[in-house]
């Protein structure tokens, strides 16, 4: 029986965080995620305290159960043609399902596949993009990528910049942390002022009001 994988919305967009930012994207979010249920009433007890997405089921745009073939499809159908055509694959986790034959299949299918990840989960070595943010007492697997990006500030001593800079990232963000009634952009700025390694991820979909 064909492998399902469990796709919370689909959708095509402008990457809008890190050294992607601004690229024309597919957003493949995939359901679940390993630190926390996604439900409000268990965010309290969680490992990630503070994600901003919705990631249960699979009511969002497009959602639904797709097997590898479909799943390659709905990809397809939402780029409009030309330039070289990339993939957000995300969540919630979205290794927690995404595996090596799903990444060939879309790479074969002409898409250059990038993966958002906590770096709680191994990434398959077919992954042409590589993003980890990681979060405060998670195990972190994932000590190599494209990019670092961490939500900022956080504060447990685990999960400083600090603890990150050594790691052999090519691109080193501080994102600040999306808190209703508070404003972490100065605290961010100054980090990265005072250690040029870093440098700042805004949220520009948000400031541009799309998806």
């Amino acid at each position: 029986m064909p492998r399902s994988y469990k796709i919370k919305e689909c959708f095509y967009t402008l990457q809008g965080e890190g050294a992607q930012s601004g690229r024309a994207a597919v957003f493949l979010r995939f359901t679940g995620c390993n630190l926390w249920s996604g439900r409000e009433e268990d965010r309290h007890a969680a490992v990630c305290k503070f994600c901003d997405t919705d990631f249960i089921g699979t009511d969002g745009t497009n959602g639904g159960r797709y097997t590898q073939e479909q799943c390659v499809q709905l990809v397809q159908s939402q780029w409009p043609g030309g330039g070289q055509p990339y993939v957000v694959c995300t969540g919630g986790e979205p290794l927690l399902q995404l595996d090596a034959p799903l990444i060939e299949a879309m790479q074969e299918a002409g898409f250059e596949v990038a993966v958002e990840t906590n770096g709680t989960q191994p990434v398959p070595e077919q992954i042409d993009w590589v993003c980890v943010s990681p979060k405060a007492d998670a195990p972190l697997v994932v000590t190599g990528g494209d990019e670092m990006k961490l939500v900022y500030p956080q504060s447990e001593a685990s999960a400083q910049p600090e603890r990150f800079a050594a790691l052999a990232f090519r691109h080193f963000f501080l994102q600040p942390k999306d808190e209703p009634g508070h404003n972490h952009t100065p605290a961010a700025v100054d980090y990265c002022l005072r250690h040029p390694q870093w440098r700042i991820s805004l949220q520009t979909h948000k400031i541009m009001g799309i998806e």
